[in-house]
């Protein structure tokens, strides 16, 4: 299965997991809670979809690589203490608690979530003196005497042997205690989460390309030969960070990404087009709706590869302005809520009432942010819209303080102000995108017509999430006269397919 699918599995695994019955207990117990083992190529997201995970379903996340643990750090460190039986006492061995759990307890102290993740990555990999103690974890989620707190589901991670010199193939016994997840490299499934990471358009466009470029790893005369998911995500950071100070792009940073050289090769040549192409068409004149009749002509003359080049600038363009209009309506939502409490105190309060409940809700949600953080449950999305909040939070604050304002109606009356300021920014920003995706669709309908550039630009906005939650909340025509033209033509096709089958008209 792709890591998309070994996304939605483990999702719901965890949800039955934590299914109680009506006493509020786990309906399953943990000796039958077995353990997911995720297992596969290194580089192809497991860490990272397990990020998400937690993201989603509001749970916290402890991640551990097991490479790095011994049997003491693991199991605890013994000591000795003293007991009685009978008239007797005798000095015995305990040991401390192991740190993982420590962790466990910590995150749930630090935090206040109380169900999460136990992430354990490199499980095959572990030192020979801990092996033993691995079956023991594995069934009855104890390490020595101590147990993993009741609500923690256990997700591992290892590498196929073929990758890792330090792998050490599980047996029977052990694999009859997990639930054995194989993931293979899949671009397509890559593909949706770098839209929503907003991976570099140079990238994404260039795979489109070449998909067998994603993944590959490969033993030369030189070495080992590698590209993975995870080289092409951090080298979309770094080109993104070199485009913003104006630094050149060559083999040698392309390379210390990429281990390939024919990739490497390839890529950095895409790169240096790409760019040209982004000067050469002047894609923010196409956005804003004035595209240069040169621009239309080229289009429609240049091979294939370049017209994915260019619609993957002008989609990277638009669906980041889609993304950051529907970050700030969840910002708005919330605030909303926010200030309609306050409303409800001002009918009797005073202003000094009303900014200390600004205060309250600030501290409450700086110590929400921080909770979340702690338990590794923080996607950036949220983290923007929080920290969005408490600046907002921060500023009315002031402005109550500083503008001499005395009851709490003037000083809500305030607040709605600065809550309209903020509406008529984000509606700025809406129309600003709307007007973005029309000049997308016209300058695509002029050069393209309804060609494979369309069903293209239509798919890409019905796959990626902000896009469609965008289109959903703010209308496009362009889109729906679109998606119904191609969903018609297509069902037209097959049906011709159909009747063709049939040999009527032979």
């Amino acid at each position: 299965m792709n890591i998309k699918q070994a996304k939605e599995y483990i999702k719901n695994t965890v949800k039955l997991y934590l299914k109680k019955d009506e006493f509020g207990e786990y309906r399953l117990p943990v000796v039958r809670q077995r353990p997911i083992f995720l297992l596969g190529a290194p580089g192809i997201g497991k860490t990272a979809v397990m990020e998400q995970i937690a993201q989603e379903m509001g749970v916290a996340l402890v991640s551990y690589s097991m490479t790095h643990h011994t049997r003491q750090s693991a199991l605890g460190l013994p000591y000795i203490t003293q007991k009685e039986y009978g008239e007797n006492t005798f000095s015995v061995t305990e040991y401390t608690m192991s740190e993982i759990i420590v962790s466990l307890y910590d995150t749930m102290e630090k935090s206040g979530i109380k169900e999460g993740i136990l992430f354990l990555d490199e499980i095959n990999c572990v030192s020979e003196t801990l092996s033993p103690t691995m079956l023991q974890f594995l069934q009855y989620k104890m390490f020595g005497r101590h147990r993993v707190p009741e609500g923690w589901v256990i997700v591992t991670a290892g590498n196929p042997p073929e990758y890792n010199k330090s792998v050490r193939e599980f047996d029977i016994v052990t694999y009859d205690r997990l639930k054995v997840l194989e993931v293979e490299p899949d671009y397509m499934a890559w593909k949706e989460y770098a839209a929503e990471r907003r991976v570099h358009s140079a990238v994404t466009t260039y795979l489109d390309q070449k998909k067998d470029h994603f993944y590959r790893i490969e033993t030369t005369a030189k070495g080992h030969s590698y590209v993975t998911a995870r080289g092409w995500e951090d080298l979309s950071e770094i080109l993104i960070l070199h485009e913003e100070e104006n630094l050149p792009v060559d083999e040698t940073l392309v390379g210390q990404y990429l281990r390939n050289e024919k990739v490497v090769r390839e890529f950095t040549a895409y790169y240096d087009l790409f760019q040209r192409y982004k000067k050469d068409y002047h894609i923010f004149d196409i956005l804003r709706g004035i595209p240069s009749d040169g621009a239309i002509v080229r289009a429609q003359e240049a091979p294939f590869d370049e017209r994915l080049s260019l619609l993957g600038m002008l989609l990277d363009k638009v669906q980041a302005d889609m993304k950051e209009c529907m970050e700030e309506v969840a910002f708005l939502t919330d605030l909303r809520n926010v200030l309609k409490s306050a409303d409800r105190l001002s009918e009797n309060g005073s202003a000094g009432q009303i900014r200390e409940y600004l205060e309250k809700q600030k501290e409450g949600r700086g110590k929400l942010l921080e909770k979340m953080r702690d338990a590794n449950a923080l996607s950036d999305a949220e983290k923007r819209k929080h920290n969005a909040l408490l600046c907002f939070l921060e500023a009315a604050g002031r402005t109550l303080l500083e503008g001499n304002i005395a009851t709490g109606e003037e000083a809500c009356a305030l607040l709605k102000e600065k809550y309209k300021g903020k509406m008529a920014e984000v509606k700025k920003e809406t129309d600003c995108t709307q007007k973005e995706l029309h000049a997308l669709f016209s300058f695509v309908e002029a050069a393209f017509g309804q060609g494979n550039e369309m069903l293209i630009l239509v798919t890409e906005l019905t796959a990626g999430s902000a896009a469609s939650q965008f289109i959903a909340t703010f209308g496009c025509p362009d889109y729906s006269r679109h998606s119904k033209e191609l969903m018609l033509s297509e069902r037209r096709d097959s049906i011709s397919t159909e009747i063709d089958g049939l040999g009527i008209f032979e």
